[in-house]
């Protein structure tokens, strides 16, 4: 069901409308959260408080008229930037020990595959918050400039320079991270 169709009976309350708006919704704001986070706790809470958000501002008359997806996005952002400005991620990457299951790739593997995710992390979050926002929603949830541009309400001309210098320093990020991790 497109977007249209269940904002007008979600607006009225609509118990259906609402929960299919967090079935369609819900898991794509997760691997978001969990992408920028790294943490399962606090991408549960922030898809929880997107949503209660979201729930608030019907309450309230607002929210969205058009482009869910778009606003429940910027929720979901804002909640992870104010995450970060209480809980500064950590400078070094971590390392941390896990019990590897049958049939799992080997622990080099593992190691390197988690040390490349946590690298990736940590670059993008030395990025502004609009910059990481354009990687994220361009490259790992696939979208087009045009929805990145909605969602941000800024026009697809910025968003391409945004995406621009954050890959550039993405590119500088990574490139530091690799020799750190040969010296």
């Amino acid at each position: 069901m497109n977007e249209q169709t269940l904002l007008a009976p979600a607006r009225e309350w609509d118990m259906e409308a609402l929960a299919q708006i967090y079935d369609q919704y819900s898991p794509a704001l997760y691997r978001y959260a969990m992408r920028l986070l790294g943490d399962q706790d606090a991408a549960e809470e922030c898809v929880a408080e997107t949503f209660s958000r979201f729930l608030h501002a019907l309450h309230n008359g607002k929210g969205p008229r058009q482009a869910l997806k778009a606003y429940l996005y910027r929720i979901a952002h804002n909640w992870i930037t104010d995450y970060y400005r209480r809980h500064p991620p950590a400078e070094a990457i971590d390392d941390h020990e896990r019990t590897l299951a049958d049939g799992e790739p080997g622990p080099e593997a593992w190691a390197t595959r988690r040390w490349t995710q946590e690298a990736v992390r940590q670059a993008l979050h030395h990025l502004t918050p609009d910059q990481r926002q354009v990687v994220v929603l361009r490259f790992l949830e696939g979208w087009s400039l045009a929805e990145v541009a909605q969602a941000l309400d800024k026009p697809v001309g910025a968003i391409k320079a945004l995406q621009h210098r954050a890959l550039a320093r993405l590119r500088t990020l990574l490139a530091h991270f690799m020799e750190a991790e040969h010296v």
